[in-house]
């Protein structure tokens, strides 16, 4: 196709949110709201236990309650279902109920059906578990031990996967190092609590075999093939339908898949549709999060703070199953483990380790948490050692405008940025050398004042690609192996007989805006009015063109979900300018198309309207150019051509679009009762092409505060018995607007050349860099107590305990 050029009126502008006036007036259409003829309700039995083997389950007085239709158990589910297939081949049968034990609290057990919820919820507490409570270990490192009590047997051990992944001469870097540096740093389990949590309803029709399930699933559609194989439903009969309107997800909503299957059985045994609406305390019980990671992390350095190498040994706790897509947490950063930063050489010590906890999965950040707390804490570990500014170190070592696109040991390859400039765009904002100033003279007032930064790659549009890199090599070679790989997403335009414009997204939108910059981006195209484009968001795979990459995680829609849409409006456009072209009796070279109509350059007489083409197109069809189809209509998949399988050295390109953020932060630290304030907060991002300004800058608020959460407030905590203690909001804290600080945003713009716009993602954004910013700012203000900070969250009581010790130990006494 021809390059088209396009006049953007609204590309590049904070437009309005075309979504806001349903949702901010109620009219929002979400998954609750839904109603099925002749539906019934469910409620869902889950295990007090962490650790139990299941010997029986009693349903007779359950099912004497009048109002309940059936209850499904364990047994049901064994024989109805198949365990769900898994990323990785290990003896791991896991399916959407307990069948043989019980592995974390929370985990269902059985489901009742019912007229409505309060009767299903009443007749569940009259089911009885005949459990034998089990040893539990709930502690990443102790699970790893010989001897640790064992959540599946036939595994022989709770190491569901280990890869030790080597890029360069990890060894020969070590060898010449000035100086190694060491840190483990201790990551918490905790996850994004969305406004509407996990819904499903589910109906079977016996006679077409077809199963529909209606819920607020978020993709990747990866999914809709391994519920298929659980439920024993072809593809083809199998239809999954998600509403326009999803109250948040975060890449929880990712790990709705197994309800999904549980709720479509309840629905086959029950012979009626069934919906299931989960409530917090299911939510924040058992619903998804992510990884807890123990990262011990060394860096081979010169005396000037260049680093050579990197070894880190990562262990991630992935809860009482390795739930598909784990352990991707561990390889979803692959391309990107080396950060901003240019060393060639790594080693990477993975393991993801099952304990009595809930399962993990997809959470805003996936695996860039971990993975960025470890090095960034590890690179200003460096200038302290070294005696350096942690400003200087990361200089010294971020990759450089001029080597872009830049690949990295580990297969990444960096599309385009300007590292440096971000970096020194956040100390210009900050006043970073009279910010150091200040901090001298808090800390001769002894005041706990601190500065942090962190300079993070944020990678987008996952390559399906990353997740093998779990396989063995040798395993990968063989004929048989089932290769992923690809980042593909969908977008349909069309014109209607009278001239307006309908676009159909797959993309699952949950609050970031789709339809508004779906809408911005085909009036550019066309030259149109944004009132004339139709956006419709809601995905259904029975009518849809998709694949198994569609959805909305790893902040796709900004790189591949635009690129499609714009693709897709172009070859609309393509064939509007021959038909005018036809009916002008010019050359479509000479066409031009803005509002509402095509034009000879330099004739602005000469014209046609858009609805008179639309007319031809549909109303008069011998009208139009011969051997042209009827219809003004295009569907796009848009793919990558990076997004290829990893090589026998475990080399892969994980993702398809880089940015780059860099922040800096200021922090005060009250020694009398731990409390952190932040003074002030900077953050710059480099997110290719801005599309939208004021979602940009929403997106970016949103990366901060969920980052926050995991940096002072939010862990999923379990006591030594598998106890989980955090199954309300009174006990599991999230930050609020009161919470909140103000931001400084900046940006620096480097175009993808991958993407159609050259945009690039910004959904997780500072998710990935925010716990590292704060825990480095937080070090730095009590360094003069000689604390280091090795985890999270920072709580007050924490923070307090520490300072407490710091000062006995300097025999000035304790606080308070």
């Amino acid at each position: 196709m021809a390059e088209q050029k396009v006049e953007a009126r609204f590309v590049g502008q904070s437009v309005k949110r075309l979504e806001d006036p349903r949702l901010l007036t109620g009219r929002g259409a979400f998954m609750d709201e839904l109603r099925v003829s002749n539906m019934l309700h469910a409620a869902i039995l889950r295990s007090p236990h962490a650790h139990a083997r299941i010997r029986g389950v009693d349903t007779a007085e359950a099912l004497k309650v009048p109002g309940v239709r059936a209850v499904l158990t364990g047994e049901d589910v064994r024989r109805m279902s198949r365990p769900f297939s898994m990323a990785v081949q290990i003896p791991v049968r896991y399916y959407s109920l307990a069948v043989d034990k019980a592995r974390f609290v929370g985990e269902p057990v059985a489901v009742v059906i019912a007229k409505d919820r309060y009767v299903a919820e009443d007749a569940a507490d009259l089911v009885q578990v005949d459990y034998e409570p089990l040893p539990p270990v709930v502690d990443i490192e102790k699970a790893m031990e010989p001897g640790a009590p064992l959540l599946h047997e036939e595994l022989g051990s709770n190491i569901a996967n280990h890869r030790l992944l080597r890029y360069g001469d990890v060894d020969r870097a070590f060898s010449e190092a000035d100086r190694i540096v060491r840190g483990t740093y201790h990551f918490p389990k905790y996850s994004s609590t969305p406004l509407e949590g996990f819904a499903v309803i589910a109906n079977f029709d016996p006679i077409t075999g077809l199963m529909t399930i209606w819920s607020n699933f978020q993709g990747p559609f990866i999914m809709h093939p391994v519920v298929s194989m659980a439920l024993g439903v072809p593809e083809h009969k199998l239809r999954f339908i998600v509403p326009a309107d999803n109250g948040g997800g975060f890449g929880i909503k990712s790990s709705i898949y197994p309800y999904m299957t549980l709720i479509a059985l309840a629905a086959r045994k029950a012979g009626c549709p069934v919906k299931w609406i989960e409530d917090r305390k299911e939510h924040l019980l058992a619903s998804s999060s992510g990884t807890d990671r123990v990262a011990v992390v060394e860096a081979a350095v010169k005396r000037d703070g260049t680093i050579l190498g990197v070894r880190m040994k990562n262990m991630d706790g992935v809860g009482g199953y390795l739930r598909t897509p784990e352990p991707a947490c561990l390889f979803r950063t692959t391309g990107n483990s080396v950060g901003a930063y240019r060393y060639q050489h790594l080693e990477i010590d993975a393991y993801a380790v099952m304990a009595n906890k809930s399962p993990t999965g997809p959470n805003r950040g996936y695996g860039c948490q971990q993975l960025y707390f470890g090095i960034e804490r590890l690179v200003d570990q460096i200038a302290k050692e070294l005696n350096l500014d942690p400003a200087e170190v990361r200089f010294q070592n971020l990759i450089r405008k001029e080597e872009m696109p830049y690949l990295t040991p580990s297969g990444g390859l960096y599309d385009s940025g300007d590292y440096p400039e971000g970096l020194r765009k956040a100390l210009e904002m900050i006043e970073y050398d009279k910010l150091r100033q200040e901090q001298r003279r808090a800390r001769a007032e002894g005041r706990l004042f601190g500065i942090g930064l962190a300079t993070v790659v944020d990678p987008s549009v996952t390559n399906m690609a990353y997740i093998t890199v779990a396989n063995e090599p040798e395993e990968r070679a063989r004929p048989d192996y089932n290769f992923k790989a690809g980042s593909g997403e969908t977008a349909a335009v069309k014109i209607d007989p009278l001239g307006k414009v309908s676009v159909a997204l797959n993309t699952t939108p949950e609050g970031q805006g789709h339809e508004t910059i779906a809408a911005m981006i085909v009036a550019d195209e066309l030259g149109i009015p944004m009132d004339d484009v139709q956006v419709l968001a809601e995905m259904d795979t029975a009518t849809r063109v998709w694949s198994i990459t569609t959805g909305t995680y790893s902040s796709r829609f900004a790189s591949v979900g635009t690129s499609a849409v714009a693709t897709a409006a172009r070859k609309v456009k393509e064939k509007i300018l021959k038909i005018a072209a036809h009916e002008l009796e010019a050359t479509v070279e000479d066409l031009d198309m803005r509002e509402g109509k095509v034009f000879v350059r330099g004739s602005p007489g000469k014209a046609i309207p858009l609805k008179r083409i639309a007319g031809i197109a549909h109303w008069n069809q011998a009208r139009l150019p011969e051997g042209m189809e009827p219809g003004l209509h295009a569907t796009t998949m848009f793919n990558f051509p990076t997004a290829k399988p990893p090589d026998q050295q475990d080399r892969v390109n994980s993702s398809n679009t880089y940015g780059f953020i860099a922040e800096a932060v200021a922090v005060e630290v009250d020694p009398e009762t731990g409390e952190i304030q932040i003074k002030k907060y900077v953050t710059v991002h480099d997110c290719g092409t801005i599309l939208n300004p004021m979602i940009v800058e929403g997106q970016v608020y949103g990366g901060v505060v969920h980052g926050l959460g995991g940096a002072l407030y939010e862990e999923m905590a379990y006591d030594e018995n598998g106890q989980y203690l955090a199954a309300t909001f009174m006990d599991y804290l999230c930050p609020t607007a009161m919470e909140s600080p103000k931001l400084e945003i900046g940006h620096v713009v480097s175009p993808s050349p991958l993407t159609v716009l050259g945009s690039k993602g910004c959904g997780e954004s500072s998710s990935m860099t925010t716990p590292a910013v704060i825990a480095n700012a937080v070090e730095d203000a009590l360094a003069p107590l000689g604390i280091s900070i090795n985890e999270l969250p920072l709580t007050p009581d924490k923070i307090w305990r520490w300072i407490r010790a710091a000062r006995e130990r300097a025999g000035r006494g304790g606080a308070g």
